[in-house]
C-alpha cells in the first residue's frame, strides 16, 4: 500500500484540473507536497487554496535541464523520504485531422505530454530503485486506450505513456517500487480551453470546437477525479480507470481490439 500520509507527493501540471486537485487534496491527507507547472499564478492559487504542508515549484515539463535540476535538489532535501511521483502535466492541441496537423505541433505536444513524463521518470526512478521504494504515477488518457479522429499527437503521446508504464511495470517487478498507469475519461477542466491552435486553424473555428467538445464529453469534476486517482495509488492500483466513460470505451477496446473505431464511430455518430 502506498500511503499518501507523510510521502514526498510530487505532482507535476499542478496549476489547475486534476493537478491542482491532487495537490489539494494529498496535502489534506497528510503528504508533504511540492506542485509543480510552469504557469506561476496557478501554482499561487493552488498552495493559497491547500490546507497541509505544501510548496511551489516552477518547473516546465519540456525542459531536460530544469527537471534535471529539480530532481537534483529534491532528492538531495528528502533523501531518506518516500516519494510518489505523479506525472500529470499535459496540453492539448486542436489542429484537426492528422493530414492537416504540421510537425511542428505535433513534436511540440510529444515534448510535454510524453517526454515531459519520460524525463521526470528517469531524474527520479533511479534513487526509487536504490531506496527499494516510492511510486510512480504516469496519466495517460482514455486516448491512451482507444485512438481518435483530430487526436493524433494527444493519442500518440499518450498511448506512449501506457506503453512506457508497462515496461517499468515489467522491468520494477521485483522492486519494491510501484507503477501505476492513470486513464481518465471526460474531466472538467481547462485542457480543452486552453488548447493550442493549429497552424491551419483559425481561432474562432477553434472556439467553437473546444466549446461543443466541452459541453459533450467532459462531465467528471477533476476533484473527483483526483479522489479516484488518489485511492489508485493507495491500493497500488498498476491501472486506474476515471470515470464510467473511461470503462466503457477500455471494455469495448477489449471486446473489439479489431474494429473499436467503427463501434465508437456509430457510438459518436462520426
Amino acid at each position: 500500500m502506498s500511503q499518501i500520509k507523510d510521502s514526498v507527493f510530487i505532482v507535476t501540471g499542478a496549476a489547475s484540473g486534476i493537478g491542482r486537485e491532487l495537490a489539494i487534496q494529498a496535502a489534506a491527507a497528510g503528504a508533504k507536497v511540492i506542485a509543480t507547472d510552469i504557469n506561476e499564478a496557478g501554482l499561487n492559487e493552488t498552495v493559497n487554496m491547500a490546507v497541509g504542508r505544501i510548496e511551489k515549484h516552477i518547473l516546465d515539463v519540456s525542459d531536460a535541464e530544469q527537471i534535471k535540476n529539480f530532481a537534483s535538489e529534491t532528492i538531495k532535501r528528502h533523501f531518506h523520504e518516500r516519494f510518489i511521483l505523479v506525472n500529470n502535466a499535459g496540453v492539448a492541441l486542436f489542429s484537426g485531422s492528422f493530414l492537416e496537423t504540421s510537425l511542428t505541433d505535433f513534436e511540440w505536444l510529444l515534448n510535454i505530454n510524453l517526454w515531459g513524463v519520460v524525463r521526470m521518470t528517469k531524474a527520479f526512478v533511479r534513487h526509487f530503485v536504490k531506496q527499494n521504494q516510492g511510486h510512480i504515477v504516469n496519466v495517460s488518457s482514455i486516448f491512451g486506450i482507444t485512438g481518435m479522429p483530430e487526436n493524433s499527437a494527444y493519442s500518440t503521446a499518450k498511448f506512449a505513456v501506457k506503453g512506457f508504464s508497462d515496461v517499468l511495470k515489467f522491468e520494477l517487478l521485483r522492486t519494491n517500487v510501484k507503477i501505476s498507469t492513470v486513464h481518465p475519461g471526460g474531466i472538467k477542466t481547462n485542457i480543452a480551453r486552453d488548447s493550442r491552435k493549429g497552424q491551419t486553424k483559425n481561432n474562432e473555428e477553434g472556439k467553437k470546437a473546444v466549446a461543443n467538445f466541452e459541453r459533450a464529453v467532459l462531465k467528471m469534476s477533476a476533484k473527483k477525479a483526483a479522489a479516484i486517482i488518489l485511492d489508485g495509488i493507495t491500493k497500488d492500483k498498476p491501472r486506474i480507470l476515471v470515470g464510467n466513460d473511461a470503462r466503457t470505451m477500455d471494455m469495448i477496446a477489449r471486446v473489439f481490439p479489431n474494429n473499436y473505431h467503427k463501434v465508437l464511430a456509430k457510438m459518436f455518430k462520426l
